[in-house]
């Protein structure tokens, strides 16, 4: 009964930790221009402000090009939540990975409130993925 109680416990907490994928694309949602209203003091993706400092060359393209990874990006991290939520541990790695090469982009840039959001967002990612490792793992019995 107690086993019962704690796999659910853990199953719920892993879930909710899921649930922080759709924060953070809501988020870049407004970092990244996406929707009207733009946000880029607290949310900012380091990768789009490279892509928004080195990507002018690229002339009538940069419009298309920004607008294209940004979907790309919004579409990944609503993929990864989904996956998060279905119980797949892999789409919590893939996010911390992913959040986690962002951040060096976020330092090289000189965004530290932005790192700070996605550092939480990785810290509870991490927790997500260590709860549906428990989860998986066989009960240890205190005999």
């Amino acid at each position: 009964m107690a086993e019962e109680q704690r796999r659910a416990n853990l199953r719920a907490e892993s879930r909710s930790d899921a649930n922080y994928f759709f924060w953070a694309a809501r988020l870049a949602a407004f970092g990244t221009g996406v929707l009207p209203v733009r946000l880029n003091i607290l949310v900012s993706i380091g990768a789009f402000d490279l892509l928004s400092l080195y990507g002018r060359p690229l002339g009538p393209l940069y419009p298309l090009a920004m607008y294209g990874a940004a979907a790309t990006w919004l579409l990944a991290v609503l993929a990864l939540g989904f996956a998060g939520r279905s119980g797949h541990r892999w789409a919590f790695l893939a996010g911390m990975i992913l959040y986690g090469a962002d951040m060096i982009a976020l330092i090289v840039m000189f965004s530290l409130w932005a790192f700070g959001v996605h550092a939480f967002f990785v810290f509870k990612w991490f927790q997500g993925q260590k709860g549906l490792k428990e989860l998986n793992e066989p009960g240890v019995s205190t005999f």
